[in-house]
């Protein structure tokens, strides 16, 4: 019975290719090897000059990409009427000297100096002064088991043993913190008075990137042992493993840090809209992205790139050049006449990726449209090289877009594109695109990707080196994947299991943060 029944779907699959109206495989056959490199050249050229965020080359290809959409047709999706969205990046330090963390216990007082004895790590900076009731806990307490309730609104003394590694479960118990709404984290620390100096010396004022706003997690700050001397804690026994939450009756702390604005830019993400056509779903939209962003040029700024002899442009012809084109032509094909499916499709490239998925987070917390009405996101980041008949679907296990993935393969053979799980889950590249971000919005993912090479990252990332026939094999299979959904009135389901995994801490997370 099963063979027979294989044999069946085997000898379906051509007719079942031909279900689709002709005016959309029209469409998709205008995906072509030539179309793409022509592009390519234009994206990946040493004019852009590696599309550094921010620089002059990175605005150039988002007036390119915002030109294609105006021809296609597609409406502006961006701010005021455009097809740019633009967000904040602010070069920022801390005034050491200005700013102030005070520490009162029921007959104690404590002032540090951020010269002397606190340090300032990451988080936030808060506009005002912050002052609110201390508890205390140890890096060994269980993240499943805190109290949040404890922790909200509080500021939280982490007794840190720096003489140890850091506990494996040290970066789930931070991320508990913040889910539960602490106002600020102290890192209580045992350095040494030299090591603890040598870091002052090393970080103190060190100027950091602000994106697109305020950073929403809880300020941290290490400050030393003898700070919290008269609040009655026995740190040897914290540090020793008696980790559990202690509320510090009558303790309280006041932090107020001061930040001063070296630079000020912005970066932007390019947006078009093809309308749906169905009066119903068109309020509903189908999410194609790619950053068009890389790493810019050897010896400048952070030096990501990686100079080849007297080449020193990292063009990223393959990451993310190859997903850009990607785009740009799905948003063609679909603009074709006869093709404008029942749900809206909205096609972006955004920026930033490669310093930290700034331009895909922003829309994420600043989206042009609802999020809620966002039902899928394809994602589309390095499918130029390597195999020449398989596309890696990464996230096709948490939801039903992996079934429809698969589908849309079977009916297309003619296309010889075979979509396989992730190969290299210990990479996690699920959480190093721009999907991760959507995903964490609630909104069910695929990301296309055929993994990377010798020139990642590095200058010789060329166009000369694209498979423009595979490219264009694997966004007609995308193309017609995506029509699918766009045209299925059910919206695509997380499996229960990855939707408590993935969106639920990050809802919470969002939760505990907001005022």
């Amino acid at each position: 019975m099963k063979k027979s029944l294989a044999l069946l779907v085997l000898l379906a699959a051509p007719v079942m290719a031909q279900q689709e109206p002709k005016p959309v495989r029209n469409a998709a056959a205008t995906i072509t090897p030539a179309d793409i490199e022509r592009r390519l050249w234009i994206i990946a050229h040493d004019s852009m000059g590696g599309r550094d965020t921010p620089s002059r080359g990175l605005d150039l290809t988002a007036q390119y990409v915002a030109d294609e959409f105006r021809r296609f047709g597609l409406k502006p999706g961006g701010e005021n009427g455009t097809y740019f969205q633009r967000y904040a990046i602010e070069r920022r330090k801390l005034d050491v000297a200005a700013s102030q963390l005070m520490l009162h216990g029921a007959a104690s007082h404590a002032m540090a100096s951020f010269q002397r004895d606190a340090r300032y790590v990451g988080g936030s900076v808060p506009a005002g002064t912050v002052e609110a009731e201390l508890v205390a806990l140890g890096t060994l307490a269980a993240a499943d088991q805190l109290d949040k309730a404890a922790v909200r609104g509080r500021i939280v003394l982490l007794v840190y043993d720096y003489t140890k590694a850091a506990p494996a479960t040290l970066a789930r118990l931070n991320g508990a913190l913040e889910e539960a709404g602490a106002l600020a984290v102290l890192r209580v620390s045992n350095r040494d008075s030299t090591q603890f100096a040598t870091l002052l010396g090393r970080f103190s004022g060190r100027e950091r990137t602000s994106v697109g706003g305020s950073s929403t997690s809880p300020t941290t700050i290490e400050i030393r042992d003898a700070l919290v001397g008269g609040l009655g804690l026995d740190l040897a026994a914290i540090r020793g493993g008696d980790a559990q939450l202690r509320p510090l009756p009558g303790a309280r702390a006041m932090l107020a840090l001061k930040d001063v604005l070296l630079e000020s830019t912005t970066a932007p993400n390019t947006i078009g809209i093809l309308e749906g056509s169905d009066p119903m779903l068109r309020s509903e939209y189908l999410v194609f992205s790619a950053h068009m962003d890389h790493i810019g040029t050897a010896g400048r700024g952070a030096a990501q790139c990686q100079a080849m002899g007297a080449d020193s442009i990292c063009n990223g012809a393959d990451d993310d050049g190859s997903g850009t084109v990607g785009v740009l032509e799905v948003a063609e094909a679909f603009s074709r006449r006869g093709v404008r499916p029942k749900r809206s499709i909205i096609f972006m490239t955004v920026s930033g990726e490669e310093k930290g998925l700034w331009g895909s987070e922003y829309w994420a917390s600043h989206p042009t449209v609802r999020i809620q009405d966002v039902v899928a996101d394809f994602n589309v980041d390095m499918i130029g090289r390597n195999w020449e008949d398989t596309v890696v679907a990464i996230g096709r296990q948490h939801s039903n877009l992996g079934q429809v993935l698969d589908a849309a393969a079977a009916r297309h053979p003619e296309l010889r594109m075979v979509p396989i799980d992730d190969r290299w889950p210990s990479e996690n590249f699920y959480g190093r695109s721009d999907h991760y971000n959507f995903a964490r919005q609630g909104v069910p993912v695929l990301f296309f990707f055929t993994g990377v090479h010798a020139q990642y990252h590095k200058a010789d990332d060329t166009v000369d080196r694209i498979g423009f026939d595979k490219m264009s094999r694997i966004l007609q299979l995308l193309f017609y994947t995506s029509y699918s959904v766009a045209q299925d009135r059910a919206r695509p389901q997380w499996t229960p299991e990855s939707y408590d995994r993935i969106v639920l801490p990050a809802a919470k997370a969002a939760r505990a943060m907001t005022p």
